[in-house]
């Protein structure tokens, strides 16, 4: 029985010291985390997608419609990952580039 528990202990001390800290620090954190999942920040994203030349594309179009939807019914964290994507896929269209626009 000992040599089947060997590995498993091994493996449990190997690994313990590197999880106590992580677990250890996560435990000390008593001040809530400030997160930017709100509407004001659903704004600045919907205003930043709105000045990329790119927006008016697919997919950037609908995801961002989509994510200012989300927003405004209250599923803000979706919107805000929505919106982000939406950033993301502008901001690699090929008309975004400077470079893909010159012949």
């Amino acid at each position: 029985m000992s040599g089947l528990l060997a590995p498993a202990v091994l493996v449990l001390a190997l690994t313990l010291p590197l999880v106590l800290p992580w677990a250890a620090s996560a435990t000390a954190e008593t001040r809530p985390r400030i997160t930017t999942d709100t509407t004001e920040y659903c704004g600045v994203l919907a205003a930043r997608l709105a000045g990329l030349p790119a927006a008016e594309l697919e997919p950037s179009r609908s995801l961002g419609a989509e994510g200012v939807r989300l927003c405004g019914n209250g599923h803000v964290r979706t919107g805000v990952a929505k919106l982000r994507r939406a950033l993301r896929a502008a901001q690699a269209s090929p008309e975004y580039l400077p470079l893909a626009a010159s012949p």
